[in-house]
């Protein structure tokens, strides 16, 4: 493995360095880019995770993949696509997602928001603030706490040197008649690139 390792790290520009003995290339933290967004609803009579979840994740078109979840920033470079036609059963799939549980009779609600920083000097984008519901409400207060949320977020640390537009808004919500029910809103990221860093001195 050390041999294979060291031929791919060979093939990097930024060229191998010597870190405590251990030749390999040193990469910055991933950055998210291309993803799709999706959405789906399940119940079950059994339970939430292998029940109402998965169901819910299979109305959607991912239950194939291990789901992670991140908190609420998009990064600049990020791009929305639709949804490839596969998925790799298995696969590791990061999204920023909303997941609403609610009992029988009872409603669930998932919403997802977000919008892009523009510098106000040149107009060149920064990045993306998400916000996410998970909850009981009608679907129209859902939103409308959604963009309260978004708002937030905006006027606290960021209106002073950025504009935002682009706002997108998805929700879903429904009552289920099985003892459990669960709603989600997903962006799901497909691909990252990750940055080379060069030698760094104290390694």
């Amino acid at each position: 493995m050390a041999n294979v390792f060291t031929q791919a790290s060979l093939q990097v520009g930024t060229g191998m360095q010597d870190y405590g003995g251990l030749n390999g290339v040193l990469v910055g933290n991933r950055i998210p880019k291309d993803y799709f967004v999706t959405e789906g609803t399940g119940q079950s009579d059994i339970t939430v995770h292998a029940g109402s979840y998965h169901l819910a994740l299979r109305n959607a078109g991912i239950e194939m993949c291990n789901i992670m979840c991140y908190s609420s920033i998009l990064p600049k470079i990020a791009r929305q696509i639709d949804k490839p036609a596969e998925l790799t059963h298995g696969s590791v799939m990061e999204t920023i997602s909303a997941v609403a549980t609610a009992d029988r009779g009872q409603r669930a609600t998932a919403g997802i928001i977000y919008g892009w920083l523009r510098r106000k000097d040149d107009g060149e984008k920064h990045g993306g603030l998400v916000c996410e519901y998970n909850g009981h409400k009608a679907e129209a207060d859902a939103c409308a706490e959604l963009r309260s949320s978004l708002k937030e977020l905006y006027t606290n640390g960021y209106s002073d040197d950025f504009d935002m537009d682009e706002i997108v808004l998805h929700s879903t919500s429904f009552v289920p008649e099985k003892r459990y029910g669960t709603a989600l809103i997903a962006l799901c990221f497909v691909n990252y690139v990750v940055p080379m860093l060069g030698n760094t001195q104290g390694l």
